[in-house]
């Protein structure tokens, strides 16, 4: 799987102000809800009991929250920059400031696994996350975050 099945350039954003975690998905849920069709507090939820069990915050300033949504019928990534890092309990203790929403559909399991293998794989190039903390526009940001 490729980052480039997950996401749409619409759907990657740079600049996003937020003061804390739970602003951070509470704002991402709402911008799942629009392009998904499911309620944002479905998916907040979601999100925050998947977080309950041990922070998506993977370290260098990367944050990939990840959950299973009941009605979702493929998997579907978001891609925001923040303006500004925020703790988010991550594995390093370091802030995060770059963010990528995943959700998919509960009985895809192993599609899962792939889509977070294939985020993990980009996102661990230092030279993308340079690109990616440095971006102008998202359509900028979107082509190193997928390499088309």
């Amino acid at each position: 799987m490729e980052i480039v099945q997950l996401i749409e350039p619409d759907r990657v954003s740079l600049g996003l102000e937020v003061a804390d975690k739970s602003e951070l998905l509470s704002v991402m849920a709402g911008k799942a809800s629009y392009y998904s069709g499911i309620a944002a507090d479905t998916i907040l939820q979601a999100l925050t009991k998947r977080e309950s069990f041990g922070s998506t915050g993977v370290g260098r300033g990367i944050v990939i929250p990840h959950t299973a949504i009941k009605g979702l019928k493929s998997p579907l990534g978001f891609f925001v920059g923040l303006a500004r890092p925020i703790d988010f309990e991550s594995v390093d203790g370091e802030p995060v400031d770059l963010v990528f929403l995943l959700l998919t559909p509960p009985s895809s399991v192993n599609e899962n696994v792939a889509a977070l293998a294939a985020i993990s794989r980009r996102l661990r190039d230092a030279e993308i996350l340079k690109v990616l903390r440095t971006s102008k526009t998202a359509q900028e940001a979107f082509r190193w975050l997928t390499g088309v």
